[in-house]
This record gives structure tokens, C-alpha cells and sequence, in this order.
């Protein structure tokens, strides 16, 4: 089955998550800047919640910004992508595609809430990915003709939630 192109990076990004390969700084590129808050790159631009000292920046090929969190062994990525799929594709629609290449996949809890003043989708699952079963806790959202990720990937049997992952995304906005 081939992969929607927008969508190679989540399944790059957890390729390298799951082989334990990481690099230790924020994914960045010439003409993006984070801050810290406020990401930008000439054709987005928003702010993220607060990021935890327990986290550090890491690099994940196609993704806007990843972090590691070391004793949790717990990865965060966070990709948007405007143009693409944004206002037709259904969120449900878009989350089931992020798992197209998953296997054993177990879904615990889906629901729909606001954030940024939009309808997001919220989904917790369990799945494997060439062999290997993980914890996610994935939100979609789509604003403005884009779509934004975010993901937090942990152990299989992991906790059901992040409390500093859900602050990050609950503190996510988008930009003039």
C-alpha cells in the first residue's frame, strides 16, 4: 500500500522512534525559528504550551518540533502541513490515516474537544509498527486550511495520559 506523501513524516518519525535513533536537538531548518513558544517558518506560525525541563529538543526527520522524554521514555512530535488535506478530509479520517502501516492496532479512547477554537479529534491507541506496539496519544486538528499533529508516543502498557503533554497541546495556537 503506497503512503500519502504529507503523511511519509509520522511514519518516518516513528520508524526512528522505534529503532531508539535519535539526535539530540530541535528539528529546525534555515528559514524556521522556535523559541521556545513561538514556532515559525515563513508559512505557519504558533505558539505551544509550556515545554517541561524534563524534556529535551530532538531531531525527527519531516516533523516541526520533537522532543524526548528521557524517564518516561516517551517521545512528543508536533508536524502541521497547510494546503494539503486541510478542509475536506474528515479529522476522523486523518487520524485513521496517521496508522494506515500500523498493525495490532487497539483503539482505548477517541473524542472530539475544542483547542484553538476548532474541533479537534483526541485518540488514544495502541499499535505496532514492524513488530514493534506502542502507546500513542494523538491529536488532529485542522485551522485555517492546515492540519496539525501532535503525538505522544510511550511504551506499550504506558500511562493512559501525559499531564505536560496535554498542557503543551491545550496551550497550542495559531499566529497572524
Amino acid at each position: 500500500m503506497s503512503v500519502r506523501p504529507h503523511l511519509r513524516w509520522f511514519q518516518v518519525a516513528l520508524l526512528v522512534l522505534a529503532a531508539g535513533v535519535l539526535s539530540l536537538s530541535v528539528t529546525s531548518c534555515a528559514s524556521s525559528t522556535f523559541d521556545g513558544r513561538v514556532y515559525h517558518d515563513g508559512s505557519m506560525r504558533f505558539r505551544v504550551g509550556p515545554i517541561p525541563s524534563t524534556w529535551r529538543g530532538i531531531t525527527v526527520d519531516d516533523a516541526l518540533l520533537a522532543f524526548r522524554e528521557d524517564s518516561a521514555n516517551a517521545t512528543v512530535a508536533l508536524n502541521g502541513r497547510c494546503g494539503v488535506d486541510g478542509d475536506d478530509v474528515p479529522l476522523v479520517s486523518l487520524t485513521q490515516h496517521l496508522f494506515l502501516q500500523f498493525t495490532n492496532r487497539e483503539l482505548v479512547a477517541q473524542q472530539a474537544l475544542t483547542l484553538d477554537g476548532r474541533e479537534a479529534l483526541r485518540t488514544e491507541m495502541n499499535a505496532a509498527l514492524d513488530g514493534v506496539t506502542k502507546h500513542y496519544l494523538v491529536y488532529v486538528l485542522k485551522k485555517d486550511g492546515c492540519v496539525y499533529d501532535f503525538m505522544y508516543i510511550a511504551a506499550a502498557g504506558g500511562a493512559s495520559s501525559n499531564a505536560e503533554f496535554e498542557r503543551f497541546v491545550q496551550g497550542f495556537s495559531t499566529l497572524e
